[in-house]
């Protein structure tokens, strides 16, 4: 059996020798030895899996940056989510308090009244309102035995819980009998507790107990539950709080005004001020002696911080991503330098420039796409392991909510980084002479 042993190079690279002209030269270099892109693939490959732990450091920077967008923005949308949910009901919330000081037509501030609290529930002078709470508030010496504590008070009517969003942890809130009797008990806040007592005290084994309030004893009735802001706190009746604690007969310090929805909380503070200026006898804005606030600004305010926050957070993740761009840079410039003999033998034979340049920048994108592969699977993996886990240990913690687009946009990216971290080393391969370069030692 005869075996015909193939030649070594193709029979029209053969005949290059002879070909007279250069064009000749450029159609058979291109078609016997340039390299179509399925091949400039599969040098890179070669190359990156012949270098894996410089390939794997190299991506490091590209992986953490790119996991590291996904996590952030997921607790932003968190933390945000979370924030909408608690504060939704109190988007038609409007506050009404006294202003402090000297009004700027000169004088004292009128004080809020009970006559004003009843023009407000008037429905034809303030359709859109569709309740209105009046409070005292305060600063209280809180007694028990030998402890002693200072905490804000509040006092409040029936339905206050319902209007601030407010959930009782233990015991019972109070009835409408109570209220209008001016019965001397107290619900009080977690923090307030922890100060009377410590911050391990059984909340449930100090209902019951007797507690002063100032110079007035009340009774523990219940607990609020924590929201983190207003939990130093003492909470009794309407008429108790006037009657015990504070004095000022027919005067409140805050009015609460709920308008019938979100959407008409600008008309309801336009009617509000209209009666409050016509009974304090206001001629301009700039002399109202109290205050107006409406909780759907803060609200807006806060989703608009939270957003800044967790924009600001994710850019600083990016860092990582330049980081590991630069690194990138860096390890093909080496790659370039090391192969320069390579180069100039692949050139000589008749290798374009074009097919140089495609195959070291085809290798700093699988670089930097590996990476944001492996970056987008931890990213996802963290954001969803962190949303099963993190409730079971930290109950208050928000659950991170995962969105398409950081995925999206961290991988683009890490493809973007590869291009542009390897067009210079590229472009400095292409542009290499074929004689220097194979006398390159």
């Amino acid at each position: 059996m005869r075996v015909r042993a193939k030649p070594l190079f193709p029979a029209r690279l053969v005949c290059l020798a002879s070909a007279p002209s250069d064009e000749l030269w450029s159609e058979a270099a291109d078609g016997a030895l340039g390299m179509n892109l399925r091949e400039t693939l599969v040098i890179a490959m070669r190359s990156l899996r012949g270098n894996r732990l410089r390939s794997l450091l190299t991506t490091l920077g590209i992986i953490i940056g790119v996991a590291a967008v996904i996590i952030l923005v997921a607790l932003g949308n968190g933390v945000r989510a979370n924030m909408d949910a608690q504060l939704s009901r109190l988007a038609n919330q409007i506050t009404i308090t006294q202003a402090t000081g000297t009004v700027p037509s000169g004088g004292a501030a009128r004080p809020l009244t009970d006559q004003d609290v009843a023009s407000l529930q008037n429905p034809q002078q303030a359709p859109d309102i569709v309740s209105v709470t009046p409070s005292m508030t305060g600063t209280v010496a809180l007694t028990s035995g030998t402890n002693n504590e200072r905490a804000s008070m509040v006092g409040a009517t029936y339905n206050y819980l319902d209007i601030v969003a407010r959930d009782m942890a233990v015991g019972n809130w109070f009835t409408s009998e109570e209220v209008q009797g001016n019965e001397k008990l107290v619900v009080l806040g977690q923090q307030a507790i922890s100060y009377l007592w410590g911050p391990k005290t059984n909340m449930g084994e100090i209902l019951g107990r007797d507690i002063r309030l100032n110079r007035t004893t009340f009774k523990i009735v219940g607990v609020l539950a924590a929201d983190g802001q207003n939990d130093n706190v003492a909470i009794v009746p309407f008429g108790a709080a006037r009657s015990y604690l504070v004095g000022n007969a027919n005067q409140v310090n805050q009015i609460i005004v709920k308008s019938t929805s979100a959407s008409t909380v600008g008309v309801a503070q336009n009617q509000l001020t209209q009666i409050l200026d016509a009974r304090h006898f206001i001629r301009t804005p700039s002399e109202r002696d109290y205050n107006v606030r409406a909780f759907q600004n803060l609200i807006e305010q806060r989703t608009q911080f939270i957003s800044f926050l967790t924009l600001f957070t994710a850019a600083v993740a990016a860092i990582s991503l330049i980081v590991g761009g630069i690194g990138v840079a860096n390890i093909m410039l080496v790659s370039v330098t090391e192969r320069t003999r390579e180069i100039g033998i692949r050139k000589a034979i008749g290798a374009r420039r074009s097919a140089i340049l495609k195959q070291f920048l085809i290798e700093a994108v699988a670089l930097t796409g590996l990476g944001g592969v492996i970056g987008v699977i931890m990213g996802v993996g963290l954001a969803f392991g962190g949303g099963i886990v993190l409730p079971r240990f930290v109950p208050s913690f928000p659950t991170p909510i995962l969105t398409l687009t950081p995925v999206l946009v961290a991988f683009a990216v890490s493809l973007a980084i590869g291009l542009i971290a390897g067009g210079y080393p590229a472009h400095r391969a292409a542009g290499l002479r074929p004689i220097e370069a194979l006398r390159f030692e």
